[in-house]
C-alpha cells in the first residue's frame, strides 16, 4: 500500500508563548518589540495615562497589548514589578539611570526573575563618556564613522533617513540580541540585560566595508568606491522621461548581459574581457556610456529590455508601484491591515514541516497568523492585570486610585 500524503502543518508562531514587557518609547524599542510580536510573542506595552488619548502607531505596535499605568506612583511601579516577574523579557530605551531611578532596573527585575531577559536600547549606549548625552539617529551613525561615508562624490554626507541608526543599528539588533539571550535562558535559566546602542550597531552594519579597508578595496572618500556610486556599473540613472532604474551588474556575466542588451559594447573601452571594467581608470568612459544609453529610453522601454535578465536592471519604484508589483504581491510583501493602512508584510518566513518551502493557516500561504492590529491606548490593562495574578477588585481600585487607565470600570463613574 502506497504511503499516504503528508499535508504540510503551519508552524507556530516561533515565540508563541515568550512575554515581553515594552516599557514604551518611540523609535527603536517599539520597533524592536513589533519584531517580537510579529515572531509571535505576547507583547505588553505599558503607556503612561497622558497617552490615553493618543493613537498608537498603526504598524509599530501592531500585534502589541496595552497597559496604561502611571510610573510616578509608587503602586504603579510595583505593578510592573509583578508583571515582569511572570515575564521572560522587557526591554526599555530610557536614558542611562533612569529605570534604576524608577525601582525598575535590571538588578532589582533580575532578582525578582532571575530568567528575565532585559533589553536596553540607547544612541550610545549604557557605558562611556556619551552615555548620557542626548542624540538622534543622525547623531549616533555620525559618531560611528558610518555617515562620513555616505554620499556622493564631491557632495557632502548624505543620511539614508533613520534606518542605521535607529532601526537596523539599533531596534534590530536589540530585537537580535534578545532572540539570543532568550535562547541561552531557556537552556541555562539565566537572565542577562542586552545593551543595544545605535553606535555600535551601525558600525557593526558596516562590517563588510571594514573588510574591505582592510584588504585595500574601499576608499575613505565617499562616492569613489564599487558600492557608494563611484563604479557606474552600481548606481542609478535617469530614463528619457525623468524616471529612474537602479543598476547593478557588478559581475562579469551580468556586465555582458547588460551592455548586450543596450548595444553598447562598441562604446566600451575595448571588446569585452580585454579589459577590466572594475578599475577605476574605465569607469568614465563607461559611465557615459550607461548614462547615454539609458537616458536614449523610458523606463518602460528598459523593463521590456531587462525583465527576466540577470542584467540587473530594475526601475526605482515608489511604494504605490512596489505594493501593485505582481513579485511582491505574491510574496506578501505589503498588506493592507482592515482599517486600510500599507503594512510590511512578515519577515522572515518559516517552512511548514513537510512542505518544499514555507507555508502556513491559509492555502495562499501566510507564514503564521498577521498580527492584530495596534491597540487602542490602555485597552488591554484590566486583561494583562488579571493575567498577572490581580483580581477583578484589585484592578478597580487601581483604576480608582488612578494607579492605571483604560477600559477598566471603576465603580462610581
Amino acid at each position: 500500500m502506497a504511503a499516504a500524503e503528508s499535508t504540510p502543518t503551519a508552524p507556530p508562531a516561533p515565540l508563541a508563548g515568550v512575554r515581553i514587557v515594552d516599557f514604551g518609547g518611540i523609535g527603536p524599542g517599539p520597533f524592536a518589540s513589533m519584531v517580537l510580536a510579529d515572531l509571535g510573542a505576547e507583547v505588553i506595552r505599558l503607556q503612561r495615562p497622558s497617552e490615553l488619548d493618543s493613537a498608537n502607531s498603526p504598524v509599530l505596535d501592531r500585534g502589541k497589548k496595552s497597559l496604561v499605568v502611571d510610573l510616578k506612583k509608587p503602586e504603579g511601579v510595583e505593578v510592573v514589578r509583578k508583571l515582569v516577574a511572570g515575564a521572560d523579557g522587557c526591554l526599555e530605551g530610557f536614558r542611562p539611570g533612569v529605570a534604576e531611578r524608577l525601582g525598575l532596573g535590571p538588578d532589582e527585575l533580575l532578582e525578582l526573575n532571575p530568567r528575565l531577559v532585559y533589553g536596553r536600547i540607547t544612541g550610545y549606549g549604557q557605558t562611556g563618556p556619551r552615555s548620557n548625552m542626548a542624540g538622534h539617529d543622525m547623531n549616533y551613525i555620525a559618531s560611528s564613522g558610518v555617515l562620513h561615508q555616505l554620499g556622493r562624490a564631491g557632495e557632502g554626507p548624505q543620511f539614508p533617513a533613520n534606518l542605521l541608526g535607529d532601526f537596523g543599528g539599533g531596534g534590530m539588533l536589540l530585537a537580535i540580541g534578545m532572540l539570543a539571550a532568550l535562547v541561552r535562558a531557556k537552556s541555562s535559566g539565566e537572565g542577562t540585560v542586552v545593551d543595544a546602542a545605535m553606535v555600535d550597531g551601525a558600525n557593526l552594519l558596516w562590517a563588510m566595508m571594514h573588510g574591505f579597508s582592510a584588504t585595500g578595496d574601499w576608499q575613505e572618500e565617499r562616492g569613489t568606491n564599487m558600492l557608494d556610486s563611484g563604479a557606474p556599473f552600481y548606481d542609478r540613472y535617469e530614463t528619457k522621461d525623468g524616471q529612474w532604474v537602479s543598476v547593478g551588474c557588478i559581475e562579469p556575466q551580468f556586465f555582458k548581459i547588460f551592455i548586450d542588451s543596450l548595444g553598447i559594447e562598441d562604446r566600451m573601452p575595448g571588446p569585452f574581457g580585454t579589459f577590466d571594467y572594475r578599475k577605476k581608470d574605465t569607469w568614465p568612459q563607461i559611465r557615459t556610456a550607461f548614462t547615454e544609453a539609458i537616458a536614449s529610453r523610458t523606463r518602460d522601454e528598459l523593463v521590456e529590455i531587462f525583465d527576466g535578465t540577470d542584467g540587473c536592471v530594475f526601475p526605482i519604484l515608489n511604494f504605490d508601484e512596489a505594493e501593485a508589483d505582481a513579485h511582491n504581491q505574491a510574496r506578501k510583501v505589503f498588506y493592507r491591515d482592515d482599517s486600510g493602512v500599507r503594512q510590511p508584510g512578515l519577515a522572515p518566513r518559516f517552512a511548514a514541516r513537510g512542505g518544499a518551502s514555507w507555508a502556513g493557516g491559509e492555502s495562499d500561504g501566510e507564514p503564521y497568523a498577521q498580527p492584530a492590529p495596534a491597540p487602542q491606548t490602555g485597552a488591554h490593562t484590566a486583561e494583562v492585570l488579571e493575567s498577572a495574578g490581580f483580581s477583578p477588585e484589585d484592578v478597580e481600585r487601581l483604576a480608582s486610585d488612578g494607579v492605571v487607565a483604560g477600559g477598566v470600570p471603576v465603580a462610581g463613574r
